[in-house]
């Protein structure tokens, strides 16, 4: 080889041994990472506990140790005379409205005046120049009660004596759907109960409140929505909307609503009474005690059906505890009565629902509120079916299943993609997992992990389904209205929009929807305070739909304005050019300008709304068009049961869901396998315990979250992509149908493993035990 030959081929291989830098993501469909990922791993991400101000005093709120009792006297005395102490505020300082609420029902006090009504309702609140201090003045209010007998179980609420001025039932919809004289060859029953879920945020509660110098307050919070806030702070301190603001800070995760209101409100008192910046930060046990959690919930059911499983009639009775107050009670029954027979074709369905106030925690917005507690009724029914039938349980769930076109209790077409026979097909035909090794070594993989599992001979592996489907936004007529401005200046996009990060990945959305529109690779999304305009709460997929829509709207009103002068030069319209790669081209080739060039000098901007078409409140017979759009989800369920001593191990969850359209993949895993494990914890561990209506172990110890180490495997078997035509991009709403879908999924596993009806959740180890074996 010659000298040149081999400094040839020596350059060729140093010039391929050079890494290629991998492509940044970019656009619509790419896994683009969150823009706040690097900040919350390095710990640098602003939290609200981590806010500080100068002249800075601590609050600290006094709470019921009772769930009921009439209020005889407070006495403030001892705490405003204690050194450090700045103010006290209790029901006689709040200057405003004195009720607040969610859901529209104003029924809930700042702080309990003539009567308690659960444990941990707020009765005072301390600022004080150090946290100690704060708190041991909380705890020097002396409150004279006299006790009165809790009213804890809901079914005692129709009977019981009125626990608030509203009376006790917040809500009844009686659903009738075809004839009611119609039976089937074969009828199943069950009662089943499901447990209370407290969101148990990673961060506990925690705020700042400042005053302003025009006599109003700046609350800075993790809130997930800001304007709905602000009007109840608003009302409650005699102040008009725009001298209350809201920052919302770093949000530490939401499942549900984020912030108790019974925290927050207190907190811009104090500040506006001492003058000076007000922070507290919540305890877990406060933050167990003071948010909402899910709605325990009774559920009797009769299924009639044919001798081939077809489902003829559906019975139903649901009764919802709400706990102390409505929140948001009406739209948590609302969801549950009208999906009570689930994703299946009911011809006759006659449901009766109740939501009634009792003195247990209030209950409110956690992910899949009343479709979560129906699917685990609904699909033990069909389990029952099948049994009674000696039919495959996946089998009979095809026979009955809904499809686009067919028509729900309530009487609304379904009129997005609904294939929910091609989700059950996948779940079912994907291959099983391998069966554990009857070997010491592998114990671990056992129920009750290492050194916990009896015998491996008791163990029984079962195969379970469950299909779950939630609405989208709001329902009922609510408005859903979404606002953001995208702003375009030096190369720079920014998007302002008041929709809340929770985690769900709203920034990371609006980025690849400017970058995707606009071929504009930087992007920045300002922080969300309420002097932007509402954009709504963050749940029930809003942000992706009704604010995304909006950015979308937004980015094309500002791309239509960054091509109009090129299209104009070339004597063209602006449909005849495109963007993509940084690069504007028309579609003959002529006209070939980078984006970069085409902005040079330019600001533009663009402000757009969207609403999705409207809905209707459910008549007295439960009709109407209630819901924008529904979301559905099969889960297949491989547990394996120790039935000697009723410990479960999930092995395995196989998801297939239907997604509309995949904007981001890492982040759309990330949300299924998080809804997946959220609902694992509601079959087997979590269930915040109230005996008489007291919070039982209001910690993170006495109350069992699911660890890494209790996840199972999980397998998306399956997304489908079919668009929904009427929603912005055509996706779906994706981590709150697994969280409904995953415990009924479960339960069904250890029905087929044990045999036993299984018809409470979370699944106790007694329900799991096989006798006479």
């Amino acid at each position: 080889m010659s000298n040149d030959a081999a400094t040839a081929e020596a350059e060729g291989t140093a010039e391929a041994a050079t890494p290629v830098p991998e492509p940044i993501p970019h656009g619509l469909g790419a896994s683009l990472p969150p823009a706040d990922a690097r900040a919350k791993t390095e710990g640098t991400f602003p939290y609200a506990a981590d806010l500080w101000a100068e002249g800075l005093l601590w609050a600290a709120v006094l709470r019921s140790p009772h769930p009921h009792a009439r209020i005889v006297s407070i006495d403030t005395t001892h705490a405003r005379e204690m050194p450090g102490v700045r103010a006290v505020v209790t029901h006689e300082d709040v200057p405003g409205t004195p009720l607040h609420g969610r859901g529209g029902r104003a029924d809930r006090p700042v702080f309990a005046s003539d009567v308690v009504r659960h444990h941990g309702e707020p009765l005072a609140a301390v600022a004080a120049d150090h946290p100690d201090t704060a708190r041991m003045a909380a705890a020097a209010v002396i409150v004279e009660y006299e006790v009165l007998d809790p009213v804890t179980e809901p079914e005692q609420a129709f009977e019981a004596e009125p626990l608030h001025p509203d009376g006790n039932l917040i809500r009844h919809i009686p659903l009738r759907h075809g004839d009611p004289e119609a039976a089937g060859e074969v009828v199943v029953e069950g009662l089943y109960r499901i447990g209370r879920q407290d969101p148990a945020p990673i961060g506990a509660e925690a705020g700042l409140a400042v005053p302003r110098p025009d006599g109003g307050v700046e609350l800075y919070l993790a809130s997930t929505d800001p304007h709905g806030d602000r009007d109840i702070a608003a009302a409650c301190y005699g102040l008009p909307p725009e001298q209350v603001k809201i920052v919302v800070t770093g949000v530490p995760g939401a499942t549900a609503d984020r912030e108790d209101q019974g925290f927050q409100l207190p907190l811009g008192l104090l500040a506006l009474r001492t003058g000076c910046p007000v922070k507290l930060t919540a305890t877990r046990e406060e933050s167990f005690l003071g948010h909402t959690h899910r709605h325990p919930t009774l559920l009797r059911y009769r299924h009639h059906a044919d001798v081939e499983g077809r489902i003829v009639k559906v019975e139903a009775q649901i009764l919802l505890d709400a706990g102390a107050y409505a929140d948001t009670s009406s739209d948590a029954l609302a969801a549950a009565v009208s999906f009570a027979c689930g994703p299946y074709v009911v011809p006759n369905a006659f449901i009766e629902g109740w939501a009634v106030r009792t003195n247990n925690p209030p209950s409110g917005h956690v992910r899949g509120e009343g479709a979560m507690q129906v699917c685990a009724a609904y699909e033990a029914q069909m389990d029952k079916v099948a049994k009674k039938l000696g039919l495959d349980p996946a089998e009979v769930r095809l026979r009955n299943v809904l499809a686009t076109g067919d028509v729900l209790p309530t009487g609304q077409t379904v009129t997005c993609p609904a294939p929910v026979a091609e989700l059950l097909q996948a779940v079912r035909d994907f291959p099983l997992p391998a069966l554990p090794k009857d070997t010491p070594e592998d114990e671990w993989l056992l129920p009750g992990g290492p050194e916990g599992a009896g015998e491996p001979g008791a163990v029984r592996r079962g195969v379970g389904y469950g299909i779950g489907m939630v609405h989208m936004l709001g329902a009922e007529g609510a408005d859903e209205v979404s606002t953001a401005t995208v702003k375009v200046q030096d190369g720079v996009a920014t998007v302002l929009c008041a929709a809340v990060e929770t985690g769900q990945g709203f920034t990371t959305l609006a980025r690849q929807i400017v970058q995707d529109t606009l071929g504009v690779d930087e992007v920045q999304v300002a922080p969300v305070d309420t002097d932007q305009p509402p954009a709504g709460p963050g749940c029930r997929g809003r942000h992706t739909w009704v604010s995304g829509g909006a950015v979308e709207r937004a980015a094309k009103m500002v791309r239509t304005q960054l091509l109009q002068p090129l299209a104009h030069q070339f004597g063209m319209s602006t449909e005849l050019l495109q963007i993509a790669d940084g690069k504007i081209t028309s579609y003959d080739g002529v006209l070939s300008t980078t984006v970069a060039e085409a902005l040079e000098g330019k600001e533009l901007w663009a402000t757009a709304q969207c609403r999705p078409h409207p809905t209707e409140p459910l008549d007295e017979a439960g009709q109407g068009d209630a819901f924008v759009g529904m979301a559905f989800c099969a889960i297949r369920a491989v547990v394996d049961v120790d039935i000697e001593i009723g410990s479960v191990r999930v092995v395995e969850l196989a998801v297939a869901q239907d997604v509309g359209r995949v904007l981001n993949p890492a982040q759309l895993t990330a949300r299924i396998e998080a809804g997946v494990t959220q609902g694992v914890g509601i079959a087997l561990t979590e269930n915040l315990r109230t005996p008489r209506g007291l919070v039982r172990h209001p910690d993170l110890t006495g109350y069992a979250l699911p660890t890494a180490l209790d996840t199972p495997d999980i397998r998306i078997v399956k997304l489908v992509e079919e668009r929904d035509v009427v929603a912005p991009f055509g996706a779906k709403a994706v981590s709150a149908v697994p969280v409904v879908a995953s415990p009924a999924a479960v339960a069904s596993a250890v029905r087929a493993a044990t045999g036993r009806p299984v018809n409470r959740l979370p699944i106790r180890p007694q329900a799991a035990v096989v006798t006479g074996n």
